[in-house]
């Protein structure tokens, strides 16, 4: 005689007693694996992002190429060097005097040296006094040579508002007897709109086209020494 079909059997044989137990161990399992599930994505340490990259071009317009000075000598620019502490990618601040810092997400796309390098050349040929403006190494043989090191780019915040410092020492050579025609110190400063780093890269592009200018009008003076001017 069969029971209702709402009691459980009376009886239950050893391969019944193995089926609940294997459906029990399954479901055991699932729910563990959904709550490990949850627990790796809230106590596993989330992928630091990736930092903004930045660069110190800020996308100046093409100036019409002019005629060089008559006389005057091509000129080879070296690559600038970095003083320590400006010879990375890194965004480096000043909150207090002799420590330098750097921002955390956001960063150089390079050294900012080596950016300045085919900034400076740009410059130069923009100037319109030199016949040609190379970047070493270069095969041709240039009668000047200019040797530049980045002493400083960084964001200071001990003035309200913060301003970007762009410091440069520039050195013009003879290029066959290496001696010093002139040399100078440049040093350009420039606030920014807030105390952020973004608004730190504009006031830094502001900077750059500043000293650029400065640089190339000094080697303009000294070939306009070397070399008479037209009649």
């Amino acid at each position: 005689m069969t029971g209702h079909p709402d009691m459980p059997p009376r009886h239950s044989g050893p391969g019944t007693n193995t089926a609940a137990a294997v459906r029990v161990a399954t479901l055991v399992a699932a729910c563990c694996a959904t709550a490990l599930a949850g627990c790796s994505g809230s106590l596993l340490p989330k992928p630091t992002p990736a930092p903004a990259l930045h660069t110190l071009d800020a996308g100046a317009a093409l100036v019409a190429p002019r005629q060089p000075r008559a006389g005057a000598p091509v000129l080879v620019v070296a690559l600038p060097r970095a003083a320590p502490g400006h010879d990375s990618r890194r965004m480096v601040y000043v909150r207090r005097p002799q420590e330098l810092e750097a921002f955390a997400f956001h960063e150089w796309v390079e050294a900012p040296a080596a950016m300045l390098a085919p900034l400076l050349v740009r410059a130069l040929q923009d100037e319109g006094v030199f016949p040609a403006v190379l970047l070493a190494p270069s095969a041709a043989a240039g009668a000047w040579r200019l040797e530049t090191e980045l002493i400083r780019l960084q964001q200071e915040f001990s003035t309200q508002p913060s301003q970007v410092r762009l410091s440069m020492r520039a050195v013009l050579l003879d290029g066959a007897t290496r001696q010093v025609i002139a040399w100078r110190e440049f040093d350009t400063r420039v606030a920014t709109s807030s105390d952020d780093p973004v608004a730190g890269v504009l006031a830094a592009h502001q900077a750059t086209q500043r000293l650029l200018a400065d640089v190339a009008g000094f080697c303009a003076a000294h070939v306009g020494r070397a070399v008479p001017a037209r009649p």
